[in-house]
C-alpha cells in the first residue's frame, strides 16, 4: 500500500562531486541544503549578500559581480545609525560606513570569483512579491539619503515604513525575462556551469494565503516558460543542457503534504523535511561515488562533535588521536576539506 505521492526523479549528468564548487543564491531555503554542503564538505558559497528572496535582486547582484561594478557611497544609507544597502540583506549593515563598504565590495568579490569558477549555481527563489522605492524627493518618514532612484526594486526593505514602498506582484514574462538575463550573463563568462533552479518551499503567509500560492505559482510558471523556449536566440540553443529545475517545492507540497514535517510555525520545513529533500536531491544531483567519503565525514563530524566526561582519559586521548589520523587521511585526498 503507498500512503503518499512521489514525485518521479532521476540522475542527471554534470553530477556534483568532491572537485565541484557550488554558488547558492536565493531565500533561506538555499541555505538549508547549504548547511548539508557544508556539513559534507563539498566546495561551497552561500548568498554572500545574504537571504535575498526575488528574482529581480538576485539578477542585479549577478550583473553587477559580472559587471565588475563595485558598491560606492551612492549604493548605501545610514538609518537608526546604522549604514545599510537595499541590494543586500541587513546582516551585512555595519555601524562604520567604510566598513560596510568594504564588506559589500569583499561580498562582490566573492561572488564574482564564484561566478567565474562555478561548476554548479543552485538559484531558490522564495517571492514574487517585490517593493519598490517611492518617489525619491517626497518626504518619507525615517528614510536618510536614499540611494535608489523612483521605482528601483528591492531586496530588503531594512525594516524602513511601508510608506517608503510600493509592493507589487512581479509579472510571469517580468520573472522568466531576468532568469533569461541571469542565463546569459552567467553563459557569457562561465559556458560550462550548470546552473539549477528551484522554489523554495517556504510559504509567505504574510502576504496571504491566496496571494502566497498566487507568488509561487507565477515563479514555478516563469522558470518552466523559461526551460521550455522554442525561439531561443544563438546563446540559449543548448539552454536545456545547461540550466534544469529541481522540484523542491513540489516535493514539500505533494510528498510531505503533512504538519509533522513543518517547524513550530507551520510555514518552513523542518530537519526531517530538510533530510528528505536533500536525499532526494542526492538522488539527482550528487554523485553516487561521494557516498563512501560522505560516510566518512560523517564519521569524523560525529567525533568532533562528541563531548567526553572526561577530556584527559587515556580512552579519550586516544579517540582523539585515531580521529586526528582520520581527518589526516581525507586531507591527503582531498586539501581543501577542513575540519
Amino acid at each position: 500500500m503507498k500512503l503518499q505521492t512521489e514525485i518521479p526523479l532521476s540522475p542527471e549528468e554534470n553530477q556534483i562531486d568532491y572537485s565541484s564548487k557550488i554558488l547558492l543564491m536565493g531565500s533561506c531555503f538555499s541555505e538549508n541544503i547549504g548547511r548539508k554542503f557544508d556539513y559534507f564538505k563539498f566546495q561551497n558559497l552561500q548568498n554572500p549578500f545574504g537571504v535575498i528572496f526575488n528574482p529581480v535582486s538576485i539578477e542585479k547582484l549577478i550583473v553587477r559581480a559580472i559587471d565588475d561594478v563595485s558598491f560606492s557611497e551612492k549604493d548605501i544609507f545610514q538609518h537608526n545609525e546604522v549604514w545599510k544597502c537595499f541590494e543586500a540583506h541587513s546582516e551585512l549593515s555595519a555601524l562604520d560606513k567604510n566598513e560596510f563598504l568594504g564588506n559589500l565590495n569583499s561580498a562582490l568579490q566573492n561572488l564574482r570569483e564564484a561566478l567565474f569558477s562555478a561548476t554548479h549555481i543552485i538559484f531558490t527563489f522564495g517571492t514574487s512579491w517585490v517593493y519598490r522605492t517611492v518617489d525619491a524627493s517626497a518626504p518619507l518618514s525615517d528614510r536618510a539619503s536614499a540611494p535608489l532612484s523612483t521605482g528601483e526594486i528591492v531586496a530588503n526593505c531594512h525594516k524602513l515604513p511601508q510608506q517608503n514602498f510600493q509592493k507589487e506582484l512581479l509579472s510571469i514574462e517580468e520573472i522568466s525575462k531576468s532568469l533569461q538575463t541571469i542565463f546569459d550573463k552567467i553563459s557569457t563568462i562561465n559556458p560550462a556551469a550548470t546552473i539549477i533552479n528551484t522554489v523554495s518551499p517556504v510559504r509567505h503567509i504574510k502576504d496571504g494565503f491566496a496571494e502566497n500560492s498566487l507568488s509561487k505559482a507565477h515563479l514555478i510558471s516563469a522558470i518552466h516558460h523559461f526551460l521550455n523556449l522554442k525561439s531561443a536566440p544563438d546563446s540559449f540553443r543548448d539552454l536545456n543542457r545547461k540550466s534544469f529545475y529541481f522540484p523542491a517545492f513540489e516535493i514539500m507540497m505533494d510528498e510531505l503534504r503533512d504538519y509533522r514535517f513543518y517547524a513550530e510555525d507551520l510555514l518552513h520545513p523542518n530537519k526531517t523535511a530538510i533530510e528528505l529533500i536533500w536525499q532526494k536531491f542526492s538522488r539527482v544531483w550528487i554523485a553516487s561515488e561521494t557516498e563512501t567519503l560522505q560516510k566518512e565525514i560523517t564519521a569524523v563530524q560525529s567525533g568532533l562533535n562528541h563531548r567526553p566526561f572526561n577530556p584527559n582519559s587515556a580512552e579519550h586521548l586516544q579517540f582523539s588521536e585515531k580521529l586526528q589520523l582520520k581527518i589526516r587521511e581525507i586531507q591527503k585526498r582531498f586539501p581543501h576539506i577542513q575540519f
